[in-house]
């Protein structure tokens, strides 16, 4: 077990891409469903670790806006999948003290994962430990556009003046606007892009890419990403 203890700085807030859970799974000749299944066990170990480490907030792309373009059996075990987590994992965010929150147009769920999802919130709310924010049916362009409407829907109604909009009152439309924006951003199996994930949200993250598959993203693997970002020095655009 690395030591996370000897790490001089953290992240207050993780964003994370897990990808290669198909690519893992069909490496074994296995339904890529198998590959999401065995991702869920790389996912206990992540947020268990940086729970204990104090870590603010961990915000996981689980399901984007343009996954709904995969092959149907895909996407069917893919919500099969999202519904049993939203049931069953409750109880252990619970005993954990751990938040959830899942952002995105959940509307575009059925009535029977919302409700889940409501559930779930629900259930963890009075918890006062780590923030676990669920990116599903999510685009960053979505969360970009979402905003842009509710901000003119102010203008168009008086209660704000074309002057008044900056960044900092555009990012309060935002989701996870009540977070500090995350510090880092691991993406798995080797891809080096942001897949419409947070895009306003991650304007000064640093980027850290393991070439580990999602499953195999272990204890070891959140060590050295966790290593490398404490070796980056963190500008913000001054000197």
């Amino acid at each position: 077990m690395p030591d996370f203890s000897a790490l001089p700085v953290l992240p207050q807030h993780i964003a994370i891409i897990m990808d290669g859970n198909n690519r893992w799974a069909k490496g074994r000749m296995l339904r890529g469903v198998s590959g999401h299944k065995a991702g869920v066990k790389s996912l206990r170990t992540t947020v268990e670790h940086c729970a204990r480490l104090g870590i603010e907030a961990v915000t996981l792309y689980a399901f984007s806006s343009e996954n709904w373009r995969r092959p149907q059996d895909e996407v069917s075990a893919l919500m099969d999948l999202f519904s049993w987590a939203l049931t069953k994992e409750v109880d252990r965010l619970v005993e954990h003290n751990l938040r959830l929150r899942v952002i995105g147009d959940t509307t575009g769920f059925t009535s029977s994962i919302q409700e889940s999802i409501a559930r779930a919130e629900a259930l963890t709310a009075h918890c006062t430990g780590m923030w676990i924010n669920v990116a599903a049916n999510y685009g960053g362009q979505w969360d970009i556009t979402q905003a842009a409407r509710a901000v003119a829907q102010q203008v168009q109604m008086g209660a704000l003046q074309v002057n008044d909009i900056t960044p900092d009152m555009f990012s309060t439309y935002l989701s996870l606007s009540d977070l500090p924006p995350p510090d880092l951003c691991i993406r798995t199996a080797g891809e080096q892009r942001l897949s419409n994930f947070l895009l306003w949200q991650l304007a000064y993250a640093e980027l850290y890419f393991s070439p580990k598959l999602w499953p195999d993203f272990d204890a070891d693997a959140l060590f050295e990403a966790l290593q490398a970002f404490a070796t980056r020095e963190r500008r913000f655009g001054g000197r």
